[in-house]
């Protein structure tokens, strides 16, 4: 493995010729992987049908994933940036569409998941040697609920949603891939899909991210989908069900809209929300002409294999600039009863959700802090080994929602949400992230998050709300969530 990587990292480089090679070139080694491959899967389309085929190569490690992509995308297409910077600048960012399955209801994640086993075992591509989200990949999205993404703000959000990209660029450290994939049909030429990856990988531009720069004179304008005497009511009517022992804690979400004078610029915000938040999983995912963002601290679930980990997240305060008064705030949160019996009730659910599926799972006895740009929460990090190789979509199905998005007992809650909010949360506190051809990824919990179309941005924040829960406090702390987008696009 090390030796075909020194050759490949080498080709190009010889006789100097590296700094005059297009960025995105083919290099030999990974061209004959591809025309292989191409070849192959056009042999398969014709016997059985339609066919993947995918070659990945090493790429100049000062190359930005995200930057490249937003500055690539073409208008309409189907595009993500997915990235969590303090972790080894791990990123992984993809453009266009080979194929794309789309589903709703019931068992959307094993539909979709097993539509993608199909598809990934049955496609010409090599493993690929680089890091996580390199070789053959999908991206994937699911609504929060399963028929969520209704309303018309959602058009073009599926309540599932996977995407085959035509071009993957995943970093880890110095390490920077490329993949480039092809759907092959009955009457394709190896030849004419490789020059089609050719001239989608010449169209590739390398720009910085551009500053955000806001209109000098218009103002923005913010309101609520509903007002905040609706959102306090529904707080109270929740900790009534609770007290009557209809259910032990229900996530109650908001809905703000932002109207700017003119269309946002996604790149320019999505180069803040990197910069603000590099603890976090910072998204942009691109369909149609909107763009869905978010700066999200909840990992839902990574496979590595048949090792599973995941965070359970509940419980928050704000921060402080005074490292006193910030060290304080946390350590009232940690002393909570009320949060801690909030979190509590997550980091259960969660073990009890793994352990049918899983040889052991282990987590510490106490929550710990995580602290980011503005809030800081109580944490517990939960792994398991599994007893059989459930994919990344499947975990992401068995584990959400999480009662740190729905609530304890699921089903009551999952009723319960749409009627108390009066809103459709859409992708809010839905799963986001990738997986491979084997079944390794990772999904996040889209929080701290913005459906932008135009000049219009439509944020979502919500709490968790139990027996003691005040109302005025809730809607407070709402707002303390909300300042992580709000600032940025007003």
């Amino acid at each position: 493995m090390a030796a075909a990587r020194t050759r490949q990292d080498s080709e190009g480089r010889r006789g100097g010729r590296r700094s005059t090679a297009p960025p995105f070139a083919i290099p030999a080694r990974a061209r004959s992987q591809l025309t292989d491959a191409l070849n192959q899967a056009v042999r398969a389309a014709r016997r059985h049908g339609e066919r993947l085929a995918a070659a990945s190569w090493r790429l100049d490690g000062a190359i930005d994933p995200s930057a490249v992509v937003l500055a690539s995308r073409q208008p309409g297409e189907s595009w993500l940036c997915f990235e969590q910077p303090d972790r080894e600048t791990t990123a992984l960012a993809t453009l266009g569409a080979v194929t794309t399955i789309e589903d709703r209801g019931p068992g959307r994640f094993e539909r979709v998941a097993a539509r993608w086993r199909k598809l990934a075992s049955e496609a010409a591509a090599e493993p690929s040697q680089g890091p996580p989200g390199s070789g053959l990949v999908a991206t994937a999205a699911f609504a929060f609920a399963d028929d969520g993404a209704s309303a018309l703000q959602w058009e073009s959000f599926a309540a599932a949603s996977l995407v085959v990209p035509e071009v993957a660029l995943a970093r880890r450290g110095e390490e920077v891939w490329c993949t480039v994939a092809v759907l092959a049909r009955p009457d394709d030429l190896g030849e004419q899909l490789l020059r089609r990856i050719e001239r989608r990988l010449a169209s590739l531009r390398t720009r910085e991210l551009p500053l955000l720069d806001p209109h000098p004179t218009k103002r923005h304008h913010v309101g609520a989908a509903l007002a905040p005497e609706h959102y306090e009511a529904a707080v109270a009517r929740a900790v009534e069900l609770i007290r009557a022992g209809q259910l032990e804690k229900i996530v109650l979400a908001r809905e703000v809209e932002v109207h700017a004078p003119e269309a946002y610029d996604i790149a320019a915000l999505y180069g803040v929300l990197r910069s603000a938040f590099a603890g976090c999983f910072v998204v942009a995912v691109g369909r149609s002409d909107a763009a869905f963002i978010a700066a999200s601290p909840e990992l839902l679930i990574r496979r590595e294999g048949l090792r599973a980990s995941t965070i359970a997240l509940a419980g928050s305060t704000g921060r402080s600039a005074d490292p006193a008064v910030d060290d304080h705030l946390g350590e009232r949160l940690l002393r909570s009863d009320k949060n801690r019996r909030e979190h509590a009730i997550v980091a259960r659910r969660i073990e009890q959700q793994l352990r049918p599926h899983a040889v052991w799972v282990t987590m510490p006895d106490a929550p710990s802090l995580v602290r980011i740009a503005n809030i800081q929460h109580l944490a517990t990090p939960i792994r398991a080994q599994l007893a059989h190789a459930l994919g990344a979509i499947e975990l992401a199905g068995l584990l959400h929602p999480t009662p740190a998005v729905g609530g304890e007992p699921a089903r009551r809650a999952g009723e319960l949400i749409p009627a108390l909010e009066g809103i459709d949360r859409g992708w809010y506190a839905g799963p986001i992230g990738w997986t491979d051809s084997g079944g390794d990824g990772e999904f996040c919990v889209a929080l701290r998050c913005a459906l932008v179309r135009g000049g219009v941005a439509r944020c979502y924040a919500g709490v968790g709300v139990v027996a003691d829960s005040d109302p005025a406090a809730e809607l407070a702390e709402t707002e303390v969530k909300l300042a992580a987008l709000l600032p940025v696009l007003s």
